[in-house]
């Protein structure tokens, strides 16, 4: 494979905290060459893992034992992981050494971005990405296949394609507008308006330069049609507000072995927990413990936002990292065309605000705080892009339903709002 360019996330830091989080939530699947490596450090022999298998196969599939817990069987009491403390981080299985990092073809060069599942990215703690070059250059060599300069990009819509650098040209366009200096919240109503007016426009037979003046156009329309954050809203209609509460329960899922090794039960309390959902009323399910008890129509009130300049700091991150880093549309998500999954990016912003207000709710605050948002922001993101129920049908006329009705303006005002 030739050099890589790598396109890194400049606004970005992160290192691990040994938190632990990731191992305890993910399923590691491992390669056949990781199954012989692991079998082969002797782990039967060790006092911690003797007892018990370290690797369950399925047919020519492999995956980490996981606890009771669900945490990963190599994950100790101190939350750090036992192969790396014994035989280094190289002996680790691939999927565990590229958390949180995700590699995506953007035509002759390679964009990468990060899970917002891990607390020290939504943070922002460690060391600056792009100060991590070398080390993210070996690890993209193991993931990033050889032909990556021959894929296609992503369609713009159905039936709309362009090249690679007209592509680019559209993140670029979407990122410039969360780059603006202003709330969080208008760069948001900005790039819906965007979608709307890219989904009426044709691309395929216009030169390059036309697509440059057209995005031009379309995103100064958008920045003339939203400069400040509305003093008045319309509330999403009560169809929209059950639609957005479906997503979050699906965002509360957990799906680790220890979920899907529930059984009927499992499958049962899940049921319940969507049709709560769905309903709206009385108490909200107790499926998170990063949110205590509240009633659904407690998160219909006005809420106070502490310190909103950090909140749209954390926010302003995770769309621009998520936006350069192409990683809500194409391969990256469920294969969909830039406007669905830019659409689909945008409805975690009022997903995020429900969470917090339930966070504060849950602890009798009418006040939304950082905090809140980080703890939102991480359930979030666990799934969004990673688990199957994203790419369904159902979830896809989501996104169209709620477009198609003018309510994710709407949606992400309301549950941003504070009178």
């Amino acid at each position: 494979m030739k050099n890589l360019d790598l396109q890194l996330p400049t606004i970005q830091n992160w290192s691990c905290h040994n938190c632990g989080g990731c191992c305890k939530q993910h399923v590691i699947e491992i390669t056949e060459e990781e199954k012989q490596r692991i079998e082969g450090q002797g782990w039967e022999t060790d006092p911690a893992t003797r007892d018990v298998s370290v690797i369950l196969s399925e047919g020519k599939t492999h995956r980490l034992a996981h606890q009771a817990d669900g945490g990963c069987v190599f994950l100790d009491d101190a939350g750090l992981c036992r192969i790396h403390a014994k035989y280094g981080e190289a002996a680790k299985p691939l999927a565990c050494r590229i958390y949180p990092y995700a590699f995506h073809p953007a035509g002759d060069d390679i964009a990468i971005s990060l899970r917002f599942s891990c607390p020290s990215v939504v943070e922002n703690k460690g060391q600056a990405v792009e100060a991590q070059a070398n080390v993210l250059e070996k690890i993209a060599r193991q993931v990033v296949p050889d032909d990556y300069r021959n894929l296609d990009p992503p369609l713009i819509s159905p039936g709309e394609s362009t090249h690679w650098d007209d592509f680019l040209q559209f993140v670029d366009m979407t990122d410039a507008i969360f780059a603006e200096p202003q709330p969080v919240l208008v760069a948001i109503l900005r790039t819906i308006m965007i979608t709307d007016l890219l989904e009426e426009a044709s691309f395929s037979k216009i030169s390059d330069d036309q697509i440059t003046e057209l995005l031009q156009l379309i995103a100064q329309t958008a920045m003339m049609a939203h400069e400040e954050v509305p003093d008045e809203i319309d509330a999403p209609s009560s169809i929209a507000k059950r639609h957005l509460r479906i997503l979050v329960a699906q965002y509360t899922r957990h799906d680790t072995m220890a979920d899907k090794d529930s059984g009927f039960r499992g499958y049962w309390d899940r049921l319940k927990t969507s049709l709560s959902f769905t309903w709206g009323r009385g108490t909200i399910p107790d499926v998170r413990p990063e949110f205590r008890s509240a009633e659904f129509q407690m998160i219909e009130a006005p809420f106070e936002f502490d310190d909103s300049d950090a909140i749209d700091e954390i926010l302003r991150r995770y769309f621009r990292v998520k936006i350069q880093g192409i990683h809500f549309c194409g391969r990256a998500y469920y294969d969909v065309p830039f406007i669905e999954g830019l659409r689909s990016l945008l409805l975690v912003y009022p997903a995020v605000m429900w969470f917090a207000r339930w966070r504060a709710a849950g602890e009798s605050r009418s006040i939304v705080t950082a905090e809140d948002v980080v703890a939102a922001l991480t359930v979030a993101d666990h799934n969004h892009g990673y688990s199957a129920v994203h790419g369904l049908r159902a979830s896809r006329f989501r996104v169209q339903l709620l477009a198609k009705m003018k309510q994710l303006g709407p949606l992400c005002q309301w549950y941003s709002r504070t009178q």
